[in-house]
């Protein structure tokens, strides 16, 4: 359950339900891989609110009768201007009360301090206010919790997508490996390999920031002015618990292979 995080953006696959795969997909992959009766759904759809998540996503999941559910919510409510956070994280908690009174398995996620731009700096102090009771219902309710905002591999902006927003696919690929170790369960999936980077000159970050204002930041700020979400016209990509589609059984992914043809 949850928004772009959870869904997958970033992580670009053409083969697949919106053209992303994620650090869910994955996470599913090697659970069945290790054992072919798992059976996966990911309701999550980008760019929605807690709110919505919970109105569109928690009956659905529960009446699954699920044994393991992922709930991140609220990251895309704390970029909004007008906020009342206590009210916010209350309903973050009656939402895992609920999904916790199933007997299922609950896995939280703290959010990351994301170096967006300085413009964007005060949103530090609300994910640290955040992440603190996020640890807390994790406790209150047994819940295993993902303590995203200590991954120290998240700093090299490698792992991030241009937009600084959503994690590129090497940061999914270490999230769901993260995620695997939290769940005590087998894995294959490696540490990504980052060699040290170049600096960059202060030109060099300065160019990268208009970019990103004008490609990224812009067009999001417009649609917070109209009402509209990056989510509208999506739907989930797997609304249904069903058997683990694994990518080698679909052949090779089609934006990878234009990447090796234009290279």
């Amino acid at each position: 359950m949850g928004d772009s995080f959870t869904e997958g953006l970033g992580d670009r696959d053409l083969r697949l339900p919106n053209n992303v795969r994620g650090w869910a997909d994955r996470v599913a992959e090697e659970l069945a891989r290790h054992d072919p009766a798992t059976r996966y759904a990911n309701l999550a759809i980008r760019g929605r609110r807690l709110d919505p998540i919970i109105q569109e996503q928690l009956e659905p999941a529960l009446a699954m009768e699920p044994n393991l559910v992922s709930f991140y919510a609220g990251g895309n409510d704390l970029l909004m201007t007008r906020l009342d956070l206590p009210r916010l994280l209350d309903r973050f908690e009656s939402a895992v009360a609920r999904i916790s009174a199933t007997g299922a398995r609950v896995l939280l996620f703290t959010g990351y301090n994301v170096p967006l731009s300085p413009l964007l700096e005060p949103l530090t102090f609300r994910n640290a206010i955040y992440n603190r009771r996020i640890r807390h219902v994790a406790e209150e309710y047994g819940a295993e919790l993902v303590d995203y905002w200590c991954f120290e591999k998240f700093q090299d902006r490698r792992m991030w997508s241009n937009d600084r927003l959503h994690m590129a696919t090497l940061g999914h690929v270490y999230m769901a490996k993260k995620v695997l170790e939290v769940l005590g369960a087998p894995h294959s999936i490696p540490s990504p390999h980052l060699p040290p980077l170049a600096a960059r000159t202060a030109r060099e970050i300065v160019n990268d920031d208009v970019t990103w204002l004008r490609r990224d930041f812009t067009p999001w700020l417009g649609r917070r002015f109209r009402g509209a979400s990056s989510g509208d016209g999506f739907s989930a990509r797997w609304p249904e618990l069903l058997p683990v589609v694994l990518p080698e059984l679909l052949g090779a992914n089609r934006a990878a292979r234009r990447e090796e043809q234009l290279a």
